[in-house]
């Protein structure tokens, strides 16, 4: 550590960033989101590109400093002159019809199929480009996906779920990803900060997640609703499955699902009970967003 501050104090790029990360991870330095804010700003002044992405990212979605997406978006215009990732964000971002603050300037307008289970369809709620772009951001990040240990409350994995998963935590919230986690939001009737990070699932051949609830135990801030986005085509298998009414869906590549996870007292909806079949053939890539009752600090996940 000594070493890394040393190097910073001579503006050494690398080890100026590697505080920064140091500052949002909590280890081995305490976590110091605002500090981490000001050691990217330095990174950026030197030169460091993913220090810029980085930034843009806590700047939209208020980590270590108030919310500003105009500001993010003008970083994100500045960085776009020299950097061809921030480019093609910012090409993405000009596609969607935004208001100030990221959110969509027409929400999308999902229509009712179920009741007991409550699910909802959205054809189309992400274009080819975006479902392309959330399934590039994750592919790096994937690993075998967990489940909640019922006994210890911690992640463990589990026969039950056998994709890989990956979850975008605020560090890497890109603006069009800021900009997705919104339409989820206006979609959903509920507060951007209200959901979990955005998590994509990859379920190849013979992978599965059996029958289940997005419920979590004794959680005091509960998932009340889920949206699943899918993501692509070209596989076979893979239906989600509600067991309470046999309701089966197959979509197509950027359409949408929602459904309520709890009753309105606020317990478990057991109709909610749904599984993904095992993939036959290909790969399917799907995002999930758990939505929570109240404002979840997504940095808990991280």
């Amino acid at each position: 550590m000594s070493l890394v501050e040393a190097a910073a104090r001579s503006n050494d790029v690398d080890a100026v960033m590697q505080l920064a990360v140091w500052r949002m991870r909590g280890v081995p330095l305490a976590r110091d989101l605002s500090a981490a804010r000001e050691l990217l700003r330095r990174a950026v002044s030197i030169g460091h590109v993913d220090a810029a992405l980085t930034e843009i990212a806590l700047t939209a979605n208020g980590s270590g400093g108030p919310i500003d997406w105009p500001k993010a978006r003008l970083l994100l215009t500045l960085a776009a002159r020299s950097d061809h990732v921030a480019a093609a964000h910012l090409t993405l971002l000009d596609r969607m019809d935004l208001s100030d603050d990221g959110s969509p300037r027409m929400p999308p307008s999902p229509r009712e199929i179920s009741r007991s289970p409550n699910v909802w369809r959205i054809p189309a709620f992400l274009s080819p480009d975006e479902c392309r772009h959330v399934a590039d951001t994750a592919a790096p990040l994937l690993e075998p996906a967990l489940v909640i240990d019922p006994r210890t409350k911690r992640r463990i994995s589990n026969p039950v779920r056998t994709s890989d998963s990956a979850a975008i935590g605020p560090a890497r919230e890109d603006l069009v990803i800021r900009a997705i986690n919104h339409r989820i939001a206006a979609a959903s009737g509920t507060p951007v900060d209200h959901a979990e990070p955005l998590t994509i699932l990859r379920y190849r051949p013979g992978q599965q997640y059996r029958l289940h609830v997005d419920t979590l135990p004794a959680a005091k801030n509960q998932r009340v609703r889920t949206m699943l986005i899918y993501l692509n085509q070209g596989y076979t298998g893979g239906e989600t499955e509600f067991s309470a009414n046999r309701l089966t869906m197959r979509c197509e590549a950027g359409d949408a699902i929602m459904f309520d996870n709890v009753l309105p007292d606020g317990s478990p909806d057991l109709s909610s009970r749904h599984a993904g079949a095992p993939v036959t053939s290909g790969a399917k890539w799907i995002a999930s967003r758990w939505i929570r009752a109240a404002r979840h600090d997504p940095w808990n996940d991280a």
